[in-house]
């Protein structure tokens, strides 16, 4: 059993360990230490250890971690050892794009379905899935038992759509819509904001650029 009481900061690390491993098990690297890990992940040795101890630890003493086995036991914590079916609402640019990659597959999401409101774009297909109506949205849910929905549609339309997408049965949201979602507590929610990262990646470039303050003195 894990511990509930788990940090944001760790879970958002997990992907990472999962996605080193994967890189580490295509060069048919065996095991691997926490030092090495460090090295590779710029995360200290002793974070990594506290971060894995939180779901059993997996490494053993003078030998580290087994790569296969921590990929896996990862990718269970993850969630990934079980198909997610997912839907997309909102056929523009972000939806089609969504819908086109095909990684997500490999990851266990698979996109079953894709909603939009454009008489214009329903019924065309995007990597085999229909464009479809908004109004099959619930038959759609219940009979592919659908628990993701990924909402790239505009803001105005967001909190209105993600409460009857709640109701139709979606238990979890990607959120690309640019306003906050106010869901029932037992909802999950994961906010993925274009603009504010891309406004945090000018700030970032911006303090790079800016000399210091004894420069500016001088």
């Amino acid at each position: 059993m894990y511990d509930k009481g788990i940090s944001t900061a760790v879970i958002k690390r997990l992907p990472r360990y999962y996605r080193y491993l994967g890189e580490l098990l295509e060069k048919d690297v065996v095991r691997i230490s926490s030092k090495e890990l460090s090295e590779k992940m710029n995360v200290t040795a002793s974070q990594i250890r506290q971060d894995l101890n939180h779901f059993g630890g997996f490494g053993q003493q003078g030998y580290g971690y087994n790569v296969e086995y921590l990929y896996t036991e990862i990718g269970k914590i993850l969630g990934l050892d079980q198909k997610n079916r997912v839907i997309i609402i909102g056929a523009g640019n972000l939806g089609q794009a969504l819908a086109n990659y095909a990684d997500f597959e490999r990851r266990g999401f698979l996109i079953c379905g894709i909603f939009d409101v454009d008489p214009g774009k329903l019924g065309q297909r995007i990597r085999g899935l229909e464009i479809r109506p908004m109004e099959e949205l619930a038959d759609f849910i219940r009979k592919n038992d659908v628990k993701i929905a990924a909402l790239t549609i505009p803001r105005q339309n967001a909190a209105q759509v993600a409460a009857e997408l709640v109701s139709y049965g979606i238990r979890a949201f990607w959120n690309f819509a640019p306003t906050d979602l106010h869901l029932p507590p037992e909802v999950v929610l994961e906010n993925v904001h274009l603009a504010e990262s891309l406004m945090r990646l000018s700030y970032k470039l911006k303090s790079a650029e800016e000399p210091e303050e004894d420069d500016r003195a001088e």
